[in-house]
């Protein structure tokens, strides 16, 4: 089960193009929303997610990837928010991908996972990425770590996560079909 944390402030697009991408490969995708059942992007565009963060917490289930979407204020809700700091610790220990795009790559950083590892986020926010080896490319794949630069990258950023858990060929299978590659 791959589990995408959505808090008031995700940029909606890193979001919603990522969750396409994997469910177009036949991938199991909860959303999860931190402040309830809906969260809105900065933006105005609002979506319900398919669980609460306390339906979440009460299902305890092995993830084999979480999902962090961007967005300055988005990421600073996750982050504080002990449940989803948990999930993405568990999932990094246990093997599973940790994917985060834009500013969400903080996370992981702030939490200590990325020592020795490439890492992007968006600019600025290097800084957050403790002991990362930043990296000088728009989406980085790195073990069990997937970063992205940011909302123009959230498509490839999908792809990448077909491609972690599927094979390149059916990512390369689903770019073709949305006119990417």
């Amino acid at each position: 089960m791959i589990y995408m944390f959505c808090a008031n402030g995700l940029e909606e697009v890193e979001a919603l193009a990522a969750l396409d991408v994997m469910r177009r490969a036949g991938l199991e995708v909860t959303t999860v929303g931190v402040n309830g059942k809906t969260a809105l992007g900065p933006h105005g565009i609002q979506f319900f997610t398919d669980m609460t963060l306390e339906e979440f917490a009460e299902c305890e289930r092995t993830a084999d990837a979480v999902v962090l979407p961007g967005g300055g204020v988005g990421t600073e809700t996750l982050f504080s928010d002990e449940t989803v700091c948990k999930a993405v610790k568990k999932t990094a220990r246990e093997g599973g991908l940790v994917c985060a795009i834009c500013a969400a790559p903080s996370i992981p950083g702030r939490l200590g996972l990325l020592d020795g590892k490439r890492a992007v986020c968006y600019p600025g926010f290097e800084k957050y990425l403790y002991g990362a080896v930043p990296a000088d490319e728009k989406v980085v794949r790195d073990g069990n770590f997937i970063t992205a630069a940011g909302m123009g990258c959230a498509v490839s950023f999908g792809l990448e996560i077909v491609s972690a858990l599927c094979g390149r060929e059916k990512a390369d299978a689903i770019g073709k079909s949305i006119m990417l590659l």
